[in-house]
This record gives C-alpha cells, structure tokens and sequence, in this order.
C-alpha cells in the first residue's frame, strides 16, 4: 500500500511548534513535501532541522499580508503548485467583556480571521483541481463561554469560511473544511494570556464533560489532518471535522 500524500506538496502556517509541526511530521511520513512557516527565522530553522528531509520553511506572520505575499512566492519557486493548504497559525485571547480592549480585540481577530482568509487568498492561485484546504477552527466554533467572547467568535467565523470557500471553490475541484480540536494540551495554552492556574481550572472542567474522559494529543489532530489532506476525503468539503473526544456533541 502506498503513502497516502504521496508526491502532494503542502503548506502549513504556524508550522514549528503543535498542531502544525506534528501534521508537518506527519504529512513527511505520508509522502508529502512541505513548507512550514513560523514568525522567527530560529523556531523555521529548529523545526526544519528536526523534520528532515522533504520540508522547506519560511519566516512569515499570517497578521502580515506582505509576508503571506512572500509565502506565496516561496511556495511556488519550491513547489510550482500545491496541493494542500493547512492554514493552521492562530492564538487565543481570552478576557471578560469589561476588559476587552480594541488592541486585543484586533489581535485575535487579525491571527484568527483575516490571518487565515487572506492566507487563502494568497495560495489559491497555486491550488490545482482536487486539492484541499484545511482550516484550523476549534470545537467551540458552535459553543460559548465566559471570558471567551473574542475566541469563540473567531472560531466560529472560521468555521463560515470553509462553508463559503467550499461553495465558491467547488467548480474549481478545490475541496475546504475546517477542523476543529478539542482539548489538545500544547504551546498554543502557554503562549494565550491564560496564566498556568486559569488553564488548569479551564482543563479540569473540560474533562468532566469529555465522554472519551481525557485531552487528545497533536498525533491525533494531525491524522485527522491527513485524512482530509489525502484522496480518501476527495468527496469531503464545506465540512467541520471534529476530534475532541465528543465534547462538542454532548
């Protein structure tokens, strides 16, 4: 049986840490070659150095459009085309409303909404007929809760994107679906403005209303990532493929 992503070419922003480096594994294991971006040159050069053979990297914020211009022009000297677009890279704030401030305000939405539309946008030239994009939302896209207004909101919103991408890009044989993970204890945690105390409380209470019982982990993410990167999804699109253990359903 042969390798799933055999010969595709992938790219995959927020690539060197997380969901993005295990997919980014993943996917090299599968056949694939990628590139991975990251917003410093050290994290692109560790991750690259770690992944191995088959990965390309560049650095790139997905808030920046002339940096997503700059990964558009990467990806189509290395790659000429491609056929897989996870675009991954994104963040998390988190505050009551009362403390919402604009700055924050427009950080989450800049990573988590015109990041990942726009990097849509810059790649599509490069999609050819049966390829895919992957959109990282999050099982909340569908929930709510306090102190997550601007997160939640975010999410959601990428949700509706793969829905309307899907209908726009069909004709063209493109396919777009969102996944979206549950509790997967990684940076993205460290790295929001939750303090090590809140997140704690925050995964306790998750896993009291997690029917699996406990977190998932990158591995898990990134071969649900595989699947709907590979021809076994070639029937799949406007979709959201959740893997939280069904919290979001019950």
């Amino acid at each position: 049986m042969g390798k799933r992503l055999e010969n595709k070419k992938a790219v995959i922003t927020g690539g060197t840490t997380g969901l993005g480096f295990e997919t980014a594994k993943r996917y090299i294991e599968e056949g694939a070659e990628v590139l991975i971006t990251g917003r410093t040159q050290q994290k692109i050069d560790e991750a690259v150095k770690k992944l191995g053979k088959g990965t390309h990297g560049i650095a790139a914020d997905a808030r920046n459009n002339a940096d997503l211009d700059k990964l558009a022009k990467k990806a189509k000297e290395v790659f000429g085309h491609v056929d897989i677009l996870f675009a991954n890279a994104g963040g998390g704030v988190f505050a009551p409303i009362e403390e919402v401030d604009e700055k924050s305000y427009y950080d989450q939405f800049d990573v988590n909404v015109k990041g990942v539309f726009f990097t849509v946008q810059k790649i599509l030239p490069l999609l050819k007929k049966g390829s895919s994009i992957i959109l990282n939302a999050s099982a909340v896209n569908s929930k709510g809760g306090a102190g997550s207004s601007l997160y939640f909101a975010s999410k959601a919103t990428v949700r509706s994107f793969a829905r309307s991408m899907a209908a726009e890009l069909g004709s063209k044989g493109i396919r777009v679906n969102s996944l979206s993970p549950g509790l997967i204890p990684t940076k993205f945690f460290s790295n929001s403005n939750l303090g090590e105390n809140s997140f704690t409380e925050f995964e306790e209470k998750m896993l009291t209303a997690i029917p699996l019982g406990r977190a998932g982990t990158p591995l898990e993410i990134a071969n649900a990532a595989v699947f709907l990167g590979s021809d076994e999804a070639s029937y799949v699109t406007a979709e959201d493929l959740v893997v939280d253990g069904g919290w979001m359903n019950v």
